[in-house]
């Protein structure tokens, strides 16, 4: 169990600490002069069952406090009997509030420097502070650290410690690493070493990590664990490990995370829910300026308010923070807002999504999702962005977000009976629902289609998809085809797509005229005329001849190979076949065997070859043309 104090400046935090432990954690040599916190210090009892994170109580050092409060399990606020609840305790408590760390207890220390009634006025001065926090009912403990008098309280404080880390439920090591740096440095035998609590996941040694929001690359040499040699280590557990990587010190710093390869998203803004305690001193106001405590981090940034211009003391709102420089940060993430001149906490809250939409950040529906994503149940929130983007829902970014492990995401995807594509830049998801609705736009698309145009054979695969939905992808508009297609609820002729009982059909004056002209393309099927020859044999105007062949492809009764250069779709499905028959004999079909094959010209066999490789029957390799894989099956005529 994380153990970490709170506190006013000189309540006897440190000292507690050592009483504890035996550990003075006080280590910089400017402490030890002054006498006082300016760092973070930590130390481990009883075989690194306790692992305590002393932080500063100086006003100046809060930022100091917060690098450490963030990952702990149990807080001990430290009040001297003597001087009682002070500035830095009430900032200290308003912060442990926010970071929503309900276990803990109250420490009452120098109780041995005042009287009895002293100690009583402290008790009910420490309740009245408490009332209304996550601290509220929390234990009491008087304690004197001085060893002159015993070490009063501090075995009885010593049990009730060990008592809730029995009691503590392991958290689940779940999702990807994440580790948040508070320390680094160089040890002489040992090389570059790094220290912070693990938010998330388990890490090895051997293992590759990255180093967030710079992107560095390191190998994990060695850990330890609770101040213990250690092979892993992982969530809530303080971790020391040895990096290895081609950077040095001076490249990494406080605030920066250790994560999982597939976690390195440094994001710049993100939604998050806000609140200000009730004792807060000043509201937050739209786009004011402040710090932001992330991690073990502090970073400057603004915050946008999305449901109003101000949020007063004692409620809480919606907002996007937006950052000077990137960060790292997932879902569920505590952050802590202090003013500009980094002297007063106004707020904090937790990060819901650090994906938020450019526009229309304050609209009902993105409102209504980013409340549902204040619950520890990943579906709600899923099943209403699945619900209102009928172009599919990035799986693998939610997951990202939510910092889901490979097993968790795949479990979710299954129960909500979700329809998964896979695409170049991860799965899309669709409800059930969702996939039968887009299927009936598809068929809608189509049928429209027909209806506009009955002389068409089919539509082109491209123009139905927009038709469709003009944002869908085109890996999910093949996979919509091809159960359509299988389930004969959709037909193909060619490279068109039509409804299983849609036949083009010409006019009546076109039928009577493609009856005269039919015969000439027949009589040469591998080296028909071409428009002008039709025209100068049959004295029909060029113009005439040349509309309706355009007329008669769309019904598919012929082909424009080359420009003004029509074959037969009985032509043309020979020639696939002698194309097909030359790649089985030679590998490749090139332009002069095809020509020996049908007759005629080079010219005429090069057209043919090009217009087999435009309809995606054959691909060309340099001079040769190949046949594509499934182009026999896929490609009809």
């Amino acid at each position: 169990m994380i153990v970490g104090t709170a506190g006013h400046i000189d309540h006897g935090k440190t000292t507690l600490v050592k009483a504890l432990t035996g550990v003075d954690c006080d280590r910089l040599k400017e402490e030890k002069a002054r006498g006082i916190t300016l760092d973070l210090g930590y130390a481990y009892a009883d075989a690194g069952r306790l692992g305590f994170v002393d932080v500063p109580g100086h006003e100046r050092l809060v930022h100091n406090m917060l690098a450490g409060a963030t990952g702990i399990d149990f807080v001990l606020l430290v009040v001297a009997t003597d001087d009682g609840p002070m500035p830095q305790t009430r900032e200290h408590l308003a912060i442990v509030d926010l970071l929503d760390l309900g276990r803990g207890a109250v420490v009452l220390t120098k109780v041995d420097a005042v009287p009895p009634e002293r100690r009583a006025a402290a008790r009910a001065e420490v309740a009245a502070l408490l009332g209304g926090t996550a601290l509220e009912g929390a234990p009491v403990f008087e304690v004197s650290a001085i060893d002159g008098n015993a070490g009063e309280g501090v075995a009885a404080l010593h049990e009730h410690l060990l008592a809730e880390a029995g009691q503590l439920a392991a958290r689940a090591a779940s999702g990807g690493f994440r580790l948040a740096i508070d320390r680094c440095f160089t040890l002489q035998g040992v090389g570059l070493v790094v220290t912070g609590t693990a938010f998330a996941g388990r890490v090895s040694v051997g293992d590759v990590v990255t180093v967030t929001p710079s992107g560095l690359k390191a190998r994990v040499r060695g850990i330890h664990a609770q101040d213990r040699s250690a092979q892993s280590g992982g969530a809530a557990e303080r971790l020391a490990l040895n990096l290895a990587g081609d950077f040095g010190k001076e490249d990494l710093a406080r605030g920066m995370w250790v994560v999982d390869p597939a976690l390195h998203v440094p994001v710049a803004r993100f939604h998050a829910r806000l609140r200000v305690p009730a004792l807060g001193e000043a509201p937050i106001r739209h786009w004011m300026p402040v710090h932001v405590h992330l991690g073990a981090s502090d970073i400057l940034g603004r915050v946008a308010l999305l449901e109003g211009e101000f949020l007063a003391p004692g409620e809480s709102m919606l907002a996007e923070v937006i950052l000077e420089k990137p960060a790292g940060a997932l879902w569920g993430d505590h952050i802590i807002l202090r003013d500009q001149s980094a002297m007063r906490t106004l707020g904090g809250g937790r990060v819901l999504d650090i994906f938020p939409p450019s526009r229309h950040k304050r609209a009902a529906e993105r409102l209504d999702y980013l409340r549902l994503l204040e619950q520890t149940d990943p579906a709600p929130a899923l099943a209403h962005a699945l619900a209102r983007q009928p172009a599919g829902t990035h799986l693998d970014r939610y997951a990202l977000n939510r910092n889901l492990a490979a097993e968790e995401a795949q479990a979710l995807w299954r129960g909500m009976g979700l329809v998964v594509v896979e695409e170049a830049d991860g799965r899309k998801g669709f409800s059930p629902e969702a996939w039968q609705a887009l299927r009936e736009r598809l068929l809608a698309a189509a049928r429209a289609e027909h209806e506009r145009a009955p002389d068409m054979i089919g539509v082109e695969r491209d123009r139905l998809r927009r038709l469709t939905l003009p944002m869908l992808s085109r890996a999910v508009f093949d996979r919509l085809t091809f159960e359509l297609l299988a389930s004969n609820g959709l037909a193909q002729s060619g490279s068109w797509l039509h409804l299983p009982g849609h036949r083009a059909s010409l006019a009546a004056t076109d039928v009577d005229l493609w009856r005269t002209l039919k015969p000439l393309l027949e009589a040469e099927p591998c080296n028909p005329p071409r428009v002008r020859d039709i025209a100068r044999a049959t004295g029909i105007d060029e113009e005439t001849v040349r509309g309706l062949m355009k007329r008669v492809a769309r019904v598919g009764q012929i082909y424009p190979v080359a420009h003004d250069h029509y074959f037969t779709a009985e032509a043309v499905a020979e020639l696939a076949g002698r194309i097909a028959g030359l790649c089985v004999r030679d590998g490749t079909a090139r332009a002069a065997a095809l020509r020996d094959e049908i007759g005629g010209g080079r010219k005429v066999a090069i057209h043919i070859l090009e217009f087999f490789d435009r309809v995606g029957y054959t691909r060309r390799v340099r001079d040769e043309h190949a046949l594509r894989a499934g182009a026999e099956r896929d490609w009809i005529v």
